[in-house]
């Protein structure tokens, strides 16, 4: 049976750089529900007309839509022998509807929550910096740069915060993952379906406890 990969963490996880790697890696596509999405722009299908019908009027797209969405998407040759999830689902609703499409396509399900402790992560995003001449990115707790705020490459370029870099912002933003994402997790630990591995390690690492996880 293939594999449907349901990647989870809060933001700063490291999620994005895993999804990277498990793709290249074992060959998966990632199937994120913001790309299809942005892809219906494109697509004639009866299904994206009525998607975008709703999204010009400014609606929600309801649950029932966006899984027959992502039903679409994973009937594609390349799903085939399984694919990585990010962003889907958000709800224990959608992750039931996923138990049906995994049902229906014969796969089975693995979560995996890549956990990090909430403190940590506001200090990953807080104390992230970037060189707007070539976007090196440093950190001021983890990986500060020789000279305060500047760049090592371009010495005369003071580095700069990412607006929602802020204390404030990121506090918000994580009070909002743990408050939607809790559920889901939950519903994944009651269903037996729930690997957590420690991001707290170096990516390589987090990887290798992933692969072992979901093969």
């Amino acid at each position: 049976m293939a594999k449907i990969i349901v990647l989870m963490g809060a933001p700063g996880a490291g999620k994005g750089t895993q999804a990277r790697l498990l793709q290249e890696r074992l060959h998966l596509p990632q199937i994120s529900t913001g790309d299809i999405f942005r892809s219906l722009k494109h697509s004639q299908t009866p299904l994206a007309q009525e998607v975008r019908d709703i999204m010009t009027r400014g609606h929600l797209v309801p649950d029932e839509l966006t899984i027959r969405l992502v039903k679409e998407r994973t009937a594609q040759d390349d799903c085939k022998d399984g694919y990585i999830l990010d962003g889907f689902p958000r709800t224990p609703a959608q992750a039931r509807s996923l138990e049906q499409l995994a049902e229906e396509q014969q796969n089975t399900i693995v979560a995996v929550l890549i956990d990090v402790p909430l403190e940590l992560l506001e200090k990953r995003m807080t104390g992230r910096r970037n060189c707007p001449v070539c976007n090196e990115i440093y950190n001021i707790y983890f990986k500060p740069p020789r000279n305060d705020n500047v760049c090592d490459l371009h010495p005369d370029a003071e580095l700069v915060q990412r607006a929602d870099d802020n204390s404030e912002t990121v506090r918000a933003r994580l009070a909002t993952y743990e408050q939607q994402t809790r559920p889901l997790i939950e519903f994944y630990e009651t269903a037996g379906l729930l690997r957590t591995v420690d991001g707290t390690r170096d990516p390589e690492v987090i990887y290798q406890d992933i692969e072992r996880n979901v093969k």
